[in-house]
Order: C-alpha cells, then structure tokens, then sequence
C-alpha cells in the first residue's frame, strides 16, 4: 500500500524527512520508518548547537523491535530540538510529519537540498524496500 506524502517535503534515502523554511530546515522520520521500527521508546538527538554533517549518523532511535542509526538529511547547526519527545517517544509514531519532528537546523549550504528526494522519488525507494 502507498504511503499518502506530505506536500513540499524533502526525503532521504534513509526515511528522514525534510521540511526547508527559508535558511531553516525541520527533520523528522518518515511514516514508513516510524511504522517499520514499531513503537518507539527512545530517541536521541543531537544538542542545541551542535554542527552536523549531512547524511551523518547523529543519533539512534530505539523500538521495542530495534535500535536504528539517525541519520542527518541535511548539515547545519542544530537550533532547536522538540522536547515533547523526551518524555514521550510515542508521538514520533503518531503524527511523524507533524508534532513528532525532531529538530531544526540552520542550512550551512542550501545545495545539499539538492542531493534529497522528492515524494515521487521517495515512494520509489519506498516501494523497493
């Protein structure tokens, strides 16, 4: 079954989410990914100003089912993260494109927006997976 895809969304190969607001990016894991880990218990994020490396490994989320690599869509400095997901994880399975976002960060170089997928392009990687 296809997944439904959020308008104007960025993906990666890896089922991170992208959404670009001028200069700031928010990130967050694909319905497909959070479906496909199962109840997530734990997530760790990179802190507040931390500088990431685009399609770096910058944390792990954690299920009842598995432990998976995070991995950045995009590289920056980490300016905000989504504290609602401290002290409750499941919200990254209940609105993954939405209140579970994971953090937010300052573009260092717009061009690595061009290395990301579109919906079209997702759904593919999604269905030969």
């Amino acid at each position: 079954m296809a997944e439904t895809l959020p308008a104007g969304l960025l993906y990666s190969k890896e089922h991170e989410w992208v959404k670009v607001d001028g200069d700031l990016a928010t990130v967050g894991i694909t319905d497909y990914a959070q479906s496909s880990l199962g109840d997530i218990v734990y997530v760790e994020l990179p802190r507040k100003g931390a500088e990431l490396e685009q399609f770096k490994s910058i944390g792990v989320v954690e299920s009842v089912k598995a432990v998976s690599d995070l991995f950045t869509p995009v590289g920056g400095e980490v300016t905000e993260i989504n504290d609602a997901i401290e002290g409750d994880p499941a919200v990254v399975n209940r609105d993954p494109y939405g209140a579970g976002w994971l953090y937010k960060v300052k573009l260092g170089d717009h061009s690595q927006t061009g290395e990301l997928l579109n919906a079209d392009q997702y759904q593919q990687v999604v269905s030969e997976s």
